[in-house]
């Protein structure tokens, strides 16, 4: 695979941090650009960051001196600088959409974190495993656009990552009718640490704004299909959520209850998600899980702490299969929430678009 110059568009916030610890030492991509506000511009990112590393592993030394530039005011320059770049700005989101269609008019195509472009109707959304077609509609955005090589693509919400994993390859098999999730969320999926959110320490918040919509939306976009230059998103399967801050640093748990069309036994569920593998699997992707979705049998498992980091944070952790009273059945899924859940899911994204030619 050749190799790609990218750039990280908010690299001072917390998946900017994930996002450079990921790529210092990607074997495709180097990072040429980074940027942020006006307020850390024209700083080194060292001193851009002050105080605010959030990550557990030191702050790349090659990225460390490396100038901030302003993710508005030097489009321009950042563009001549690089391939592509990853997107994940804490703005508001008319903002945020106008940023992203920028860099895609200057041909510079982005891989956004954010949720401002997420259900504009020809930007797909992808989970690498799961809706990797959906790139197709990247040609309709283009003329749209009036771009040859420019284009957004989105990864979806970090809640859906533990959950639509496990319910996708079911669907294609028995037929999934009604889903209800609760998820329990790390707090680092608001951005924070303890030491930031003194708040959160044994204490649980009911309340996650816009994160219900999402995890009831999203989903079905991930489920539909490309038609007339446009992502129809599907009728169902029918979502209900509700979600919950807990106080836990990383990793979303999905407590799972789903009804089917046509049941199927626990033997054919669990040999579903042990033998599912997608596209970044076939194409052996430098951040792709060989396992993706991993069944534990232990009635105590999965537990975040013990399995966020399971293939590098990229795998899913599933368990506590078995009949419910209401639905068909129940379960519980973890994930790492800023690494398969943000960051990661990006980059794993950006492999596979660079693999299917998309980047060239």
């Amino acid at each position: 695979m050749k190799s790609y110059n990218v750039g990280i568009i908010g690299a001072t916030g917390m998946v900017g941090q994930r996002f450079a610890l990921l790529l210092h030492n990607h074997p495709w991509f180097k990072v040429k650009a980074l940027a942020a506000s006006s307020r850390s511009a024209n700083k080194t990112y060292k001193e851009a960051l002050g105080e605010r590393w959030s990550m557990t592993e030191e702050c790349p030394e090659s990225l460390k001196y490396m100038t901030v530039l302003d993710a508005a005011a030097d489009i321009d320059k950042i563009v001549s600088l690089v391939d592509f770049v990853f997107c994940a700005v804490d703005m508001k989101k008319d903002e945020i959409k106008a940023l992203e269609e920028a860099y895609a008019k200057k041909e510079c195509p982005v891989i956004s974190n954010n949720s401002a472009n997420r259900f504009t109707e020809d930007v797909p959304m992808i989970i690498p495993e799961l809706n990797p077609e959906h790139a197709e509609i990247i040609k309709s955005q283009k003329q749209r656009l009036g771009t040859q090589k420019g284009f957004i693509a989105v990864k979806s919400n970090c809640s859906l990552q533990s959950y639509v994993p496990a319910l996708y390859p079911l669907d294609k098999e028995f037929g999934v009718e009604d889903v209800l999730v609760c998820t329990y969320q790390a707090i680092s999926g608001a951005g924070k640490t303890f030491k930031s959110w003194p708040e959160m320490v044994d204490n649980v918040n009911p309340y996650i704004g816009g994160e219900e919509e999402k995890s009831e939306k999203e989903p079905l976009k991930i489920w539909g299909k490309i038609e007339n230059g446009k992502i129809v998103p599907a009728t169902k399967p029918n979502f209900t959520a509700q979600c919950i801050r807990i106080p836990i640093s990383d990793g979303h748990t999905a407590a799972v209850f789903v009804r089917f069309k046509n049941k199927p036994t626990e033997e054919q569920i669990i040999n579903i998600w042990k033998n599912f593998k997608g596209r970044p699997q076939e194409l052996d992707l430098p951040h792709a899980p060989k396992q993706f979705l991993h069944y534990f049998t232990e009635n105590d498992m999965p537990q975040a702490k013990i399995c966020r980091n399971l293939e590098g944070g990229m795998a899913v952790s599933l368990g506590r299969l078995r009949p419910d009273t209401q639905y068909d059945y129940k379960f519980v899924c973890v994930s790492h929430n800023t690494l398969r859940g943000a960051a990661g899911g990006a980059v794993l994204m950006a492999e596979l678009l660079c693999a299917e030619g998309y980047m060239d």
